[in-house]
């Protein structure tokens, strides 16, 4: 395939793939397949997650940051790595700089449901007591999206030649998390390092992401020319894209693309930015070594082998969330 750039994220309608005829289903497949082979971001329509329930839990993280930040610390347990509930101001940030992210956030994780024993690897989920529907609305949202989450990998397999299901097992019961963003307001910004941003250009962990939209501009991503360009998506859309461990389990044929929330100009700092991402992670044991079908003598395997769980614990050392020990 022929490297395309794109002046804008492509949109595409799930229900295509889940409910439409076999020629639509086939499309569906390949224009994903293109996105991540160049740009490695979609957005999609009819996904699932409704207006209401958006609206909701927006409502209720925003309740949760308006609490004082006395009250808000009482959610964080150093000890989980940020896993399950809340992380203050600035203590995130991006692979290779020191400089904290201007954000402040809370993890929900994976509610163990069956009798399956990897709960035992999962810390129970912490909830805010202040705000009573925090719980329900979050677990609701989780699962919407984890199942969104599950046909877009079904299409990524069959762009990949794999069966269609190749990843069911896989995520069942996955270390994914939904994560509530709030960059806060900086009432003065002269305090604000230079380099500080909302969040410095990355890539994600996991296999996919889903964003929830975000209540403000400054989304931006690296296409492969060196040019950002703005991930700007429709209302009712969410945004999708390839995460590192998609990349690595497919040699680099589907792109984990850098992105970044750039700050508003300095006098607007004063103004909130919420999103929310859908960060899909499959279960620890799952091997990321390179597939079979992409390492080709044009692109020899680049990546030495892994799995989901020690990958993952690499890069929370690395984002300074987790101590080397």
């Amino acid at each position: 395939m022929s490297e395309k750039l794109f002046d804008a994220i492509p949109s595409l309608d799930l229900s295509d793939f889940i409910n439409g005829t076999s020629e639509q289903k086939l499309k569906f497949v390949n224009d994903l397949g293109e996105a991540y082979s160049n740009i490695g971001f979609v957005t999609i329509k009819n996904h699932g997650l409704t207006d209401e329930l958006s609206q909701k839990l927006y409502e209720k993280i925003k309740e949760f940051y308006a609490l004082e930040d006395a009250t808000k610390q009482k959610y964080e347990d150093p000890v989980l790595a940020g896993q399950r509930g809340y992380v203050g101001k600035g203590k995130e940030h991006a692979k290779g700089r020191k400089t904290g992210d201007l954000k402040e956030f809370y993890h929900v994780g994976q509610e163990v449901t069956d009798n399956d024993s990897i709960k035992e690897e999962y810390p129970d989920n912490i909830w805010p007591k202040e705000i009573p529907e925090f719980k329900e609305t979050a677990l609701e949202a989780y699962r919407v999206l984890e199942n969104t989450g599950k046909q877009m990998l079904r299409a990524i397999a069959l762009y990949l030649n794999l069966e269609e299901t190749y990843f069911d097992d896989k995520v069942h019961n996955g270390n994914s998390i939904l994560r509530p963003i709030h960059y806060f307001p900086i009432e003065d910004p002269s305090q604000v390092p230079e380099d500080a941003v909302r969040a410095a250009e990355h890539g994600d962990i996991n296999l996919i992401t889903l964003l929830m939209g975000a209540s403000a501009d400054g989304l931006q991503v690296l296409r492969k020319d060196g040019k950002w360009i703005p991930i700007t998506a429709l209302p009712g859309h969410l945004v999708v894209n390839v995460g590192d461990m998609m990349e690595r389990l497919t040699n680099d044929k589907l792109k984990s693309t850098i992105h970044r929330v750039v700050n508003p100009p300095r006098e607007e700092l004063k103004t909130a930015r919420f999103s929310i991402p859908f960060f899909m992670h499959p279960r620890s044991e799952m091997d990321l070594s390179a597939l079979k079908n992409c390492i080709t003598p044009e692109n020899p395997k680049k990546y030495p082998d892994i799995t989901a769980g020690e990958f993952l614990n690499e890069r929370l050392v690395e984002l300074g969330l987790k101590s080397k020990g």
